[in-house]
């Protein structure tokens, strides 16, 4: 491991003022030594046959900031969509189950947009997730849950960063693969499977650019601070 990841975790919620603590993601072919399986019980099937431990990949992100545990492939079967985006199924796979059925009669998604979902490109046999100081390995993907305010922050520092939309799920898939900083304004698949506020949107950061993301926030900090401090002078004259 190459930082202390309580500094980095601690250090980005100071920079940003996060409500909710920093989470680290990490796909690997075997378990990480010491880390506990996800022992949720299995759902009982959907008549097309699907089965989870949660109803949807995003939903490990909530149950993630509590302890440190791992998944294997079946633990993600009951959301399609986060099964492809995760690189366990590709369409193929999952074309017949009713929940992409549902989507695409909704029209929240259409056949032409499927190949355009960023995926993981392959599967691998663990899904590891737990709070960023109690990471076992470096991890993939540091996951956060953000304000708008916490956003604008965060795009002020990283404004190239990638911002996203529905599927939720596949901004993690870009920011292992392409090694990129992508937020969502979330998708209502995601909202209402995780319950996650409305105030909420999220980001991934490659874990590969943890370094650079803390030393761009320092600055921005700064500058912020700054225009923060002349905006609340300015603004006494109308007072």
């Amino acid at each position: 491991m190459k930082h202390d990841y309580g500094a980095v975790a601690s250090e980005l919620e100071s920079l940003l003022d996060l409500d909710v603590p920093p989470l680290a993601i990490t796909f690997s072919d075997e378990a990480p030594g010491g880390v506990p399986t996800f022992d949720e019980p299995m759902s009982e099937p959907a008549e097309d046959g699907r089965r989870g431990r949660v109803p949807a990949s995003c939903v490990f992100w909530m149950r993630g900031t509590e302890r440190t545990f791992t998944t294997v492939p079946e633990d993600h079967g009951n959301c399609s969509v986060g099964r492809m985006t995760h690189g366990f199924a590709k369409l193929s796979d999952v074309a017949g189950n009713s929940d992409v059925a549902a989507l695409f009669e909704s029209g929240w998604v259409g056949m032409d947009d499927v190949p355009k979902i960023p995926v993981v490109s392959r599967g691998f046999g663990h899904v590891t997730y737990g709070p960023l100081p109690e990471t076992p390995v470096d991890p993939d993907v540091v996951f956060l849950r953000l304000t708008p305010k916490q956003l604008m922050i965060l795009n002020d520092a990283i404004p190239e960063m990638s911002l996203e939309g529905k599927p939720q799920c596949h901004i993690i898939a870009m920011a292992k693969e392409q090694k990129v900083v992508a937020a969502s304004i979330g998708c209502m698949l995601s909202r209402v499977r995780t319950e996650m506020g409305s105030h909420e949107v999220t980001c991934a950061i490659p874990g590969s650019s943890l370094e650079d993301v803390l030393g761009r926030l320092r600055r921005a900090e700064s500058i912020d601070s700054t225009v923060a401090t002349y905006a609340a002078r300015d603004k006494r004259r109308f007072r």
